[in-house]
């Protein structure tokens, strides 16, 4: 047998003259992987359990093993004990060790050692990554093959090769494998990995990650079509104990049906559907996402004032702002049914009036012509002046509020003395 540290060449046997090259190479190509597997377990099994002595062997054998060529062999060993067949089953015929992360205990110290072994390696020998990458997809794809503590030790292991970035979270479109998402190992493996990755780090970080390959809006998919419900998901994961997953996910899916929602209200308006059409449609997407009155006159607004091209010059702008949200008024009204809804509303003015600086005299005029046309009432419309309005042109806004402010309060006062009968 050929040694992978012995780097002396047999001279090739050559017939009537002339070299068969590639017949030889490929012959010995064939059987390359089996006399690398047997260099790295008979290292392995002079190393023992101690990670720190792996780590090391592996370190040296870089020099003098072709890592790059053999990487998944590599990879196959150090966590399976040696070279895996289709499937995830391991070759009858191969030799085996137990230095590997399927043969280890099946807790988040010990993989959280063996993590660092993978890390050095990574670091020492960074053309291992796209290889290293490779294997994790693989293996994922190969979970129904291995037994449920070695899928939850590949799971742990995982959370914590992407915390610390060791992984990128593509790896993870192997879970939505057909056959595995079917069968529920897909959902299983994914409660593992979130706890340890989640454990390194923390939900915010891992929403990073997820965003950065597309995967944020993609985790239902973890369950078959027919639950792939926010409601299915969050009690899944809750009930594992992974509650700040759940909410991230129903965060993740109300952002997208208000992104969705505010997309259909701008077409409607472009198309000029009647009003009480668009408030059906709306009232009926609030019901089905849970999505809050101050939520949807916040989108109300916006899509109102996105579909008109604005005038640049200050003293036209105030005027063309009236006429069109003359037109919209019965739109907002149908959805300030509430005090909070219509401070929300009154932010949303203040906050466009000031970074659109052509608005920024506009804004009483906004006001009073929503108090006209019962959009906005006196006490939101007081709580606002008094204490609820944002930092941005305060001074300026406050000023031009003002009068109409202390009419409406001597308004109230005229009100309120009517009722004692005074």
């Amino acid at each position: 047998r050929v040694s992978f540290m012995n780097n002396q060449k047999q001279p090739k046997p050559t017939l009537s003259g002339q070299r068969f090259k590639t017949r030889k190479r490929d012959e010995k190509e064939r059987f390359e992987p089996a006399q690398f597997q047997d260099c790295i377990i008979q290292g392995l099994s002079e190393t023992g359990t101690d990670l720190e002595a792996v780590a090391k062997f592996l370190d040296a054998s870089g020099a003098k093993l072709d890592y790059r060529r053999y990487a998944e062999t590599l990879f196959d060993i150090l966590v399976a004990g040696g070279m895996l067949a289709p499937g995830g089953t391991l070759a009858d015929d191969m030799m085996r060790t137990d230095v590997c992360v399927f043969a280890a205990q099946e807790d988040l110290e010990t993989m959280q050692a063996f993590a660092q072994v993978f890390n050095k390696l990574i670091r020492r020998y960074k053309y291992l990554e796209k290889g290293f990458e490779d294997e994790v997809k693989k293996l994922l794809l190969f979970l129904k093959g291995f037994s449920e503590s070695e899928r939850n030790k590949l799971a742990m292991l995982t959370g914590i090769l992407l915390a610390n970035g060791t992984l990128n979270a593509s790896v993870l479109n192997s879970l939505y494998n057909e056959n595995l998402v079917k069968e529920g190992v897909s959902a299983a493996f994914a409660v593992k990995l979130f706890k340890s990755w989640i454990n390194e780090k923390d939900i915010n970080a891992v929403a990073v990650s997820l965003r950065k390959v597309n995967m944020d809006n993609r985790l239902m998919e973890l369950f078959p079509a027919n639950k792939q419900s926010v409601e299915h998901f969050s009690k899944y994961f809750t009930e594992a104990g992974l509650k700040e997953l759940s909410e991230y996910v129903r965060n993740q899916q109300s952002i997208g049906a208000r992104k969705e929602l505010q997309k259909e209200l701008q077409e409607q308006m472009s198309r000029g559907d009647p009003f009480k059409d668009i408030i059906l449609y709306v009232k009926e997407e609030m019901k089905k996402n849970n999505i809050s009155e101050q939520t949807v006159i916040a989108i109300i607004w916006s899509s109102v004032m996105s579909t008109v091209e604005w005038n640049k010059k200050e003293e036209l702008v105030a005027e063309q702002a009236i006429k069109h949200l003359k037109q919209y008024s019965p739109l907002l009204a149908a959805f300030t049914t509430q005090g909070q809804s219509e401070l929300t509303l009154l932010l949303k003015i203040q906050e466009y009036c000031y970074d659109n600086i052509h608005f920024m005299k506009a804004f009483q005029k906004i006001v009073v012509l929503f108090y006209k046309a019962e959009v906005l009432s006196e006490e939101p419309i007081l709580k606002w002046y008094k204490d609820a309005h944002l930092a941005k042109g305060k001074s300026v806004f406050l000023e031009q509020m003002k009068k109409f402010v202390e009419w409406l309060k001597n308004a109230e006062e005229g009100r309120g003395a009517a009722r004692l009968g005074l």
